[in-house]
Protein backbone atom coordinates (compact mmCIF):
# COMPACT_ATOMS: atom_id res chain seq x y z
CA UNK A 1 0.00 0.00 0.00
CA UNK A 2 1.17 3.68 -1.17
CA UNK A 3 0.43 6.97 1.06
CA UNK A 4 -0.05 8.51 -2.27
CA UNK A 5 -3.73 8.34 -3.71
CA UNK A 6 -4.67 8.97 -7.50
CA UNK A 7 -8.02 8.19 -9.37
CA UNK A 8 -7.85 7.08 -12.75
CA UNK A 9 -11.22 6.56 -15.07
CA UNK A 10 -10.74 4.75 -18.19
CA UNK A 11 -10.40 7.21 -21.39
CA UNK A 12 -11.64 6.54 -24.87
CA UNK A 13 -10.22 9.89 -26.37
CA UNK A 14 -6.83 9.52 -28.09
CA UNK A 15 -5.17 11.20 -30.81
CA UNK A 16 -6.18 14.95 -31.35
CA UNK A 17 -8.82 15.00 -29.67
CA UNK A 18 -6.78 14.72 -26.86
CA UNK A 19 -6.46 18.62 -26.75
CA UNK A 20 -9.83 18.87 -25.69
CA UNK A 21 -9.34 16.76 -23.14
CA UNK A 22 -6.23 18.79 -21.78
CA UNK A 23 -8.26 22.10 -22.13
CA UNK A 24 -11.49 20.56 -19.68
CA UNK A 25 -8.59 20.00 -17.17
CA UNK A 26 -7.77 16.81 -17.55
CA UNK A 27 -4.61 14.71 -18.03
CA UNK A 28 -4.30 11.28 -20.90
CA UNK A 29 -2.28 8.77 -19.59
CA UNK A 30 -1.02 4.75 -20.03
CA UNK A 31 -1.04 2.08 -17.40
CA UNK A 32 1.21 -0.80 -18.60
CA UNK A 33 1.66 -3.62 -16.44
CA UNK A 34 -1.10 -5.48 -17.39
CA UNK A 35 -1.61 -7.79 -20.60
CA UNK A 36 -2.87 -4.48 -22.42
CA UNK A 37 -1.42 -1.33 -21.80
CA UNK A 38 -4.78 0.74 -20.57
CA UNK A 39 -5.69 4.47 -21.38
CA UNK A 40 -6.73 6.45 -18.15
CA UNK A 41 -7.19 10.06 -17.44
CA UNK A 42 -7.30 11.80 -14.46
CA UNK A 43 -7.87 15.22 -12.74
CA UNK A 44 -4.75 17.80 -13.54
CA UNK A 45 -4.64 19.21 -9.67
CA UNK A 46 -4.77 16.05 -8.20
CA UNK A 47 -2.53 14.40 -10.80
CA UNK A 48 -0.04 17.19 -10.13
CA UNK A 49 -0.02 16.17 -6.75
CA UNK A 50 0.31 12.77 -6.82
CA UNK A 51 3.22 13.03 -9.39
CA UNK A 52 4.79 16.01 -7.28
CA UNK A 53 4.83 13.66 -4.03
CA UNK A 54 5.81 10.38 -5.79
CA UNK A 55 8.44 11.39 -8.30
CA UNK A 56 9.68 8.61 -10.07
CA UNK A 57 10.47 6.60 -6.52
CA UNK A 58 7.43 6.30 -4.96
CA UNK A 59 4.78 3.87 -5.30
CA UNK A 60 1.06 5.40 -5.92
CA UNK A 61 -2.43 3.70 -5.45
CA UNK A 62 -4.82 4.22 -7.88
CA UNK A 63 -8.05 3.15 -8.18
CA UNK A 64 -9.00 2.72 -11.95
CA UNK A 65 -12.69 2.56 -13.01
CA UNK A 66 -13.32 0.65 -9.43
CA UNK A 67 -9.95 -1.33 -9.25
CA UNK A 68 -7.41 -0.60 -7.15
CA UNK A 69 -4.09 -0.95 -8.27
CA UNK A 70 -0.41 0.00 -7.17
CA UNK A 71 1.75 1.77 -9.44
CA UNK A 72 5.19 3.73 -10.35
CA UNK A 73 5.57 7.04 -12.31
CA UNK A 74 7.57 5.91 -15.54
CA UNK A 75 7.14 8.85 -17.61
CA UNK A 76 6.26 12.43 -17.43
CA UNK A 77 5.93 14.57 -20.82
CA UNK A 78 5.24 18.36 -20.45
CA UNK A 79 4.34 21.12 -23.08
CA UNK A 80 7.75 22.65 -23.86
CA UNK A 81 6.57 26.15 -23.78
CA UNK A 82 3.69 25.94 -20.48
CA UNK A 83 5.96 23.26 -18.91
CA UNK A 84 2.20 21.91 -18.07
CA UNK A 85 1.61 18.03 -17.56
CA UNK A 86 0.05 16.90 -20.96
CA UNK A 87 1.08 13.17 -20.48
CA UNK A 88 1.75 10.43 -17.99
CA UNK A 89 2.88 6.80 -17.86
CA UNK A 90 2.15 4.55 -15.37
CA UNK A 91 3.77 1.11 -14.47
CA UNK A 92 1.80 -1.16 -12.81
CA UNK A 93 3.87 -3.28 -10.00
CA UNK A 94 3.00 -6.53 -7.49
CA UNK A 95 3.44 -5.22 -3.68
CA UNK A 96 6.18 -8.47 -3.92
CA UNK A 97 7.94 -8.08 -7.03
CA UNK A 98 11.45 -6.02 -7.30
CA UNK A 99 11.16 -2.68 -9.09
CA UNK A 100 13.48 -0.53 -10.50
CA UNK A 101 13.19 3.00 -9.47
CA UNK A 102 15.15 6.73 -9.89
CA UNK A 103 16.03 7.65 -6.54
CA UNK A 104 17.45 11.44 -5.92
CA UNK A 105 20.68 11.35 -3.60
CA UNK A 106 21.08 14.33 -0.95
CA UNK A 107 23.89 15.49 0.56
CA UNK A 108 23.93 16.86 3.92
CA UNK A 109 26.35 17.96 6.87
CA UNK A 110 28.72 19.96 4.05
CA UNK A 111 28.30 22.76 5.80
CA UNK A 112 30.14 21.47 9.47
CA UNK A 113 32.92 19.75 6.96
CA UNK A 114 36.94 21.52 7.18
CA UNK A 115 36.20 21.85 3.47
CA UNK A 116 33.25 24.32 3.87
CA UNK A 117 35.05 25.99 6.77
CA UNK A 118 38.13 26.63 4.56
CA UNK A 119 35.38 28.47 2.01
CA UNK A 120 35.35 25.83 0.01
CA UNK A 121 32.63 24.62 -2.09
CA UNK A 122 31.07 21.01 -2.91
CA UNK A 123 29.38 20.67 -6.47
CA UNK A 124 27.28 17.78 -6.85
CA UNK A 125 27.93 15.49 -10.28
CA UNK A 126 25.00 12.98 -9.82
CA UNK A 127 21.71 13.91 -8.92
CA UNK A 128 19.88 10.40 -8.75
CA UNK A 129 20.64 6.60 -9.14
CA UNK A 130 18.71 3.49 -9.92
CA UNK A 131 17.99 1.05 -7.30
CA UNK A 132 16.52 -2.13 -7.07
CA UNK A 133 14.20 -2.78 -4.07
CA UNK A 134 10.13 -4.27 -3.40
CA UNK A 135 8.06 -1.53 -3.61
CA UNK A 136 7.54 -1.20 0.51
CA UNK A 137 10.76 -1.05 0.92
CA UNK A 138 11.82 1.86 -2.13
CA UNK A 139 13.77 5.19 -0.37
CA UNK A 140 12.22 7.99 -1.14
CA UNK A 141 16.08 9.51 -1.07
CA UNK A 142 19.25 8.29 -0.01
CA UNK A 143 21.49 10.52 2.01
CA UNK A 144 25.15 11.05 1.99
CA UNK A 145 27.11 12.72 4.81
CA UNK A 146 29.50 15.16 3.78
CA UNK A 147 30.93 16.13 7.19
CA UNK A 148 34.19 14.74 6.45
CA UNK A 149 35.28 16.65 3.82
CA UNK A 150 38.20 18.64 3.95
CA UNK A 151 40.18 19.49 0.97
CA UNK A 152 39.99 19.51 -2.97
CA UNK A 153 41.21 16.17 -2.77
CA UNK A 154 38.41 14.90 -1.27
CA UNK A 155 35.01 13.78 -3.21
CA UNK A 156 32.27 11.71 -2.24
CA UNK A 157 31.64 8.06 -4.29
CA UNK A 158 28.86 5.45 -4.86
CA UNK A 159 30.71 3.47 -1.67
CA UNK A 160 29.58 6.30 0.63
CA UNK A 161 25.99 5.88 0.01
CA UNK A 162 24.59 3.56 2.60
CA UNK A 163 21.56 1.56 0.78
CA UNK A 164 18.80 0.94 3.16
CA UNK A 165 17.70 -2.84 4.07
CA UNK A 166 15.84 -4.11 1.17
CA UNK A 167 17.46 -1.99 -1.00
CA UNK A 168 20.49 -2.20 -4.06
CA UNK A 169 21.98 -0.23 -7.04
CA UNK A 170 20.21 -1.54 -9.88
CA UNK A 171 23.14 -1.30 -12.04
CA UNK A 172 25.39 -3.84 -10.58
CA UNK A 173 28.23 -3.09 -12.72
CA UNK A 174 28.49 0.49 -10.89
CA UNK A 175 31.71 0.92 -9.80
CA UNK A 176 31.85 2.30 -6.26
CA UNK A 177 34.46 4.82 -6.99
CA UNK A 178 32.01 7.09 -8.90
CA UNK A 179 31.97 10.37 -8.34
CA UNK A 180 28.89 11.70 -6.82
CA UNK A 181 30.24 15.20 -5.70
CA UNK A 182 33.59 17.09 -5.63
CA UNK A 183 35.33 19.59 -3.66
CA UNK A 184 36.10 23.29 -5.57
CA UNK A 185 37.84 25.92 -4.54
CA UNK A 186 36.08 29.11 -5.96
CA UNK A 187 39.29 31.42 -5.55
CA UNK A 188 41.63 29.52 -7.16
CA UNK A 189 39.55 28.72 -10.01
CA UNK A 190 39.14 32.96 -10.04
CA UNK A 191 42.06 33.00 -10.20
CA UNK A 192 43.31 30.53 -13.14
CA UNK A 193 40.58 32.40 -15.36
CA UNK A 194 41.99 35.59 -14.42
CA UNK A 195 45.56 34.43 -15.90
CA UNK A 196 43.78 32.88 -18.43
CA UNK A 197 42.51 35.54 -19.83
CA UNK A 198 45.52 37.79 -19.45
CA UNK A 199 47.56 35.42 -21.48
CA UNK A 200 44.90 35.89 -24.01
CA UNK A 201 45.18 39.53 -23.95
CA UNK A 202 49.21 39.27 -24.07
CA UNK A 203 48.14 36.74 -27.03
CA UNK A 204 46.27 39.30 -28.80
CA UNK A 205 49.03 42.48 -28.36
CA UNK A 206 51.39 40.17 -30.10
CA UNK A 207 49.50 39.00 -33.32
CA UNK A 208 50.95 41.14 -36.37
CA UNK A 209 49.29 43.83 -38.58
CA UNK A 210 47.15 42.73 -41.52
CA UNK A 211 49.77 42.58 -43.70
CA UNK A 212 51.79 40.30 -41.35
CA UNK A 213 55.12 43.08 -41.88
CA UNK A 214 56.39 45.36 -39.69
CA UNK A 215 56.62 49.51 -40.39
CA UNK A 216 59.20 50.28 -42.28
CA UNK A 217 61.97 51.27 -41.19
CA UNK A 218 63.02 55.21 -41.24
CA UNK A 219 65.35 55.90 -44.13
CA UNK A 220 68.70 57.81 -42.82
Amino acid sequence: MSEIKLSLNARTVTGKKLAGLRKEGLIPSVVYGEKEPVLAQSAYNETEKALTLAGYHSTIDVDLAGKKKLVIVKNVAHDPVSRKIINVEFQAVSANQEIEATTPIVIENFETSDASKAHLVILQVMEEVEVKAKPSDLPKELVIDASKLASTEDKLTIADIKLPKGVEFADKEMSEDQAVAIVNDPAAEAAAREAEAEAESVDAADVPSDNGSKPEEKAE
